[in-house]
């Protein structure tokens, strides 16, 4: 979440993660209503607003970063976008060198306007498919997505107190390889080690939020990015 602690903590983290052999950063601009998010995110998010962290903030840190990272997608949800406009916010999302958004809260059918946007940009926009999805819209959906299809691994909001049923979500992936030759990333409920070497077969990418969130919470600094970089070392051997 940029601006969780501080922007400048948030810059080291890039960083850390960056090194340590990620493919990949969601950064998450922070919102007031996070719909999507559980307890962790939800918070970091409002301690980044009491930061004063905004939109702004959150580009010009891509800016400073993008050029020694590895690719940075921003996490939004729609009102900060609408509010900054569509088409400034692809722009500026370009220009500061993201390379595309996950906006979780735009059904496939409202996406249209900001996909056009982020596409003529040349910027990704991976689109969300949830347990619940029937497969006839998943495959709408999968179709619609670019860069991966991000794939919701249970019901309700992210957090790393529940796991998902993998049995369950190994059949979710099963027939959504049927339906779309798009890369698929999990995301929702992982956390350690073991749920990475359970995936590592079967999805083309996890996705650990909450988790990385509490392995550098109420640290700052130097401190919190090598909290990071030995939270996510056994993360990425697991993938091996």
């Amino acid at each position: 979440m940029a601006g969780d602690p501080d922007l400048a903590t948030t810059e080291l983290l890039l960083d850390a993660l960056s090194a340590a052999g990620a493919d990949a950063i969601e950064l998450g601009v922070p919102y007031s209503d996070p719909l999507a998010d559980g307890p962790t995110i939800a918070s970091a998010g409002a301690r980044a607003l009491a930061n004063g962290t905004r939109l702004s903030d959150v580009l010009a840190l891509v800016h400073r970063s993008h050029a020694r990272c590895v690719p940075l997608l921003l996490f939004t949800y729609f009102n900060p976008v609408d509010r900054f406009g569509i088409a400034r916010f692809a722009h500026e999302a370009a220009s500061a060198g993201a390379a595309g958004a996950i906006v979780p809260d735009v059904a496939l059918e409202e996406a249209g306007e900001l996909r056009r946007a982020l596409h003529a940009n040349e910027l990704v926009m991976p689109l969300l498919v949830a347990p619940s999805t029937p497969p006839q819209r998943a495959e709408r959906i999968a179709a619609a997505s670019t860069g991966f299809v991000y794939v919701v691994s249970r019901l309700g909001v992210t957090g790393a107190s529940r796991a998902p049923q993998m049995e369950s979500l190994r059949r979710q992936l099963e027939v959504l390889r049927q339906l779309t030759a798009k890369p698929l990333a999990v995301g929702f409920g992982l956390r350690n080690p073991q749920d990475v070497r359970n995936l590592a077969t079967i999805a083309d990418g996890v996705v650990v939020g909450s988790a990385l969130i509490d392995a550098y919470s109420g640290y700052t600094g130097a401190d919190a990015a090598r909290r990071v970089s030995e939270f996510v070392a056994p993360l990425i051997a697991a993938t091996a």
